[in-house]
């Protein structure tokens, strides 16, 4: 929020979301651990009982290990970011009270800055799926803290973005059991897990695809430049509807 509102220049709200940043990455790996339990308890693979035993057991293992991390992460600085939140949060209240102009304008210009980047890539591949998923997910953010009614271009948004991170979960389990089990060149396992994860990347690219034509449209020129973007009414009026929350709630 403070970021998309262009609040975060002063060096406590630099420090808070640098401290809060290092907790939601150390979250994140614990997170990520119980999805990949749960995608690979859901997995059954006759004859590979060993292999899936030994997997599961270096994923609990290594989730008690990052979840360590983030307890003793979190007591080491929740006074100083508690500190740092009450100030930033008055710091916040202020600014919707008094900026001009609105920072409903901001985070409506942040939203169409970010929409217009959703052109790029041209085709979608395994090395930049997963980066494109990062702008669907800043971009629903600045939405969702902003909207009181989220319209269907983020609900469409968010599901284009989940079914990426989807895929890439699975990816993720891929490079922990290439490195774990011994036998991977024939191990049926993780045939079955590479099998799940094209499965995965071949249902994200659709959704995206089907994302982006319904709201961005896109000409392709020549290679050396990016192609000319034109969003298309919903994704405007998603962006609009910022500023006329703010207009309804003054």
């Amino acid at each position: 929020m403070l970021t998309a509102l262009a609040l975060d220049s002063r060096k406590n709200e630099r420090r808070l979301i640098k401290g809060v940043r290092k907790i939601r990455k150390r979250a994140g790996k614990v997170r990520d651990l119980d999805v990949l339990t749960a995608d690979l308890a859901a997995v059954h693979v006759g004859g590979e009982d060993e292999c899936h035993v030994r997997l599961l057991e270096h994923l609990g293992a290594e989730r008690q290990k990052q979840a360590a991390k983030l307890r003793k992460l979190v007591i080491n600085n929740r006074a100083n970011l508690k500190s740092r939140l009450r100030k930033a949060s008055a710091y916040l209240d202020n600014a919707l009270e008094n900026a001009e102009p609105r920072p409903a304008l901001l985070a409506a210009a942040e939203s169409l800055r970010l929409s217009s980047e959703l052109a790029i890539p041209n085709r979608f591949n395994k090395g930049n799926l997963h980066s494109y998923r990062l702008k669907l997910k800043q971009l629903r953010y600045v939405l969702e803290l902003a909207l009181s009614e989220h319209p269907k271009f983020v609900d469409d948004l968010g599901k284009a973005k989940d079914a990426i991170g989807d895929w890439h979960d699975w990816e993720e389990l891929i490079a922990i059991a290439n490195e774990v089990l011994d036998h991977r060149m024939n191990c049926k396992l993780i045939r079955k897990l590479k099998e799940t994860a094209d499965s995965k990347f071949q249902h994200a690219v659709r959704l995206v695809e089907n994302f982006r034509g319904k709201y961005v449209n896109t000409a392709a020129q020549n290679q050396k430049k990016p192609p000319h973007v034109e969003l298309s009414p919903a994704a405007i009026a998603a962006s609009a509807a910022l500023s006329a929350d703010e207009r309804r709630a003054a």
